[in-house]
């Protein structure tokens, strides 16, 4: 008789869930990013890329990359080539990408190109998350930039 835990053999097949959809919880942060992102209205808050182009390679919209960077921030990942990592492997990620997997020159120059579109957007996250009583008042800097009242209770 052994006397320690032991895992399973990487051989066995398992019966995962076959959709991503069964791995996230209904009260998963990643459902208010979703909801979130998809209900603001990028080209009105200066997000560039938001109109497909007719010609060239097929591009990431842009609100893919807006949940990619608030989950990032919300979970301490602001690296790009941590993120890329994260879209890789992280189901929450997934959940909220759509599997997507952007290379971390994409999420990069999605940071870099969208700046202040970007500060206006973390400045509603942190209204919202205020108003529903996530945030208690403090401060906290969002890529350089200070935004008061947000610290988690």
């Amino acid at each position: 008789m052994r006397r320690f835990v032991e895992g399973v053999d990487r051989g066995q097949s398992t019966l995962f869930p076959d959709c991503l959809e069964d791995w996230i919880g209904e009260d998963n942060p990643v459902r208010v990013i979703d909801v979130f992102v998809d209900e603001l209205d990028l080209a009105d808050l200066g997000f560039s890329g938001v109109e497909a182009e007719v010609t060239g390679r097929p591009s990431y919209h842009p609100s893919a990359l807006l949940k990619l960077y608030i989950y990032g921030y919300l979970n301490r990942v602001q690296s790009s080539r941590r993120l890329e990592r994260e879209a890789s492997r992280n189901v929450e990620v997934m959940w909220l990408t759509g599997r997507l997997v952007p290379d971390h020159k994409t999420i990069a120059d999605f940071r870099k190109d969208n700046g202040p579109a970007i500060r206006k957007v973390c400045a509603q996250f942190v209204a919202l998350c205020r108003e529903i009583g996530l945030l208690t008042k403090a401060s906290v800097a969002i890529d350089g930039q200070q935004v008061q009242g947000c610290q988690q209770p």
